[in-house]
């Protein structure tokens, strides 16, 4: 359940651009408000939009874009090192950025 004032990993169905610049697929931080779309938006949605949206940190996701959300009081952000197969051969990336924002930076 996403629950104001806990701390989730919410992983996106598609990748987002956060205040950084960077491109990311999942978000870190505190809840702060669960909204429905006539009190952020200002207008009721139809059925082919999402009607809900969580506040997460310095971000708001739509509820339709979250496919996992877990409680955890904290992520790894480290970079990380990668295995990509490419035509029969194992490719190996360091260093890699996370791909994870931690939205209460």
């Amino acid at each position: 359940m996403i629950s104001v004032g806990s701390k989730m990993l919410l992983t996106t169905h598609n990748w987002f651009v956060a205040p950084d610049g960077e491109q990311y697929k999942s978000v870190f931080g505190t809840v702060k408000a669960i909204h429905s779309d006539s009190a952020l938006l200002g207008i009721k949605t139809n059925r082919h939009s999402t009607d809900w949206y969580v506040e997460i940190g310095n971000m708001i996701v739509a509820g339709c874009q979250i496919y996992y959300a877990i409680k955890t009081n904290s992520v790894s952000l480290k970079k990380a090192t990668r295995e990509v197969d490419f035509e029969g051969e194992t490719h190996v990336t360091e260093n890699s950025n996370t791909r994870i924002y931690c939205a209460d930076d």
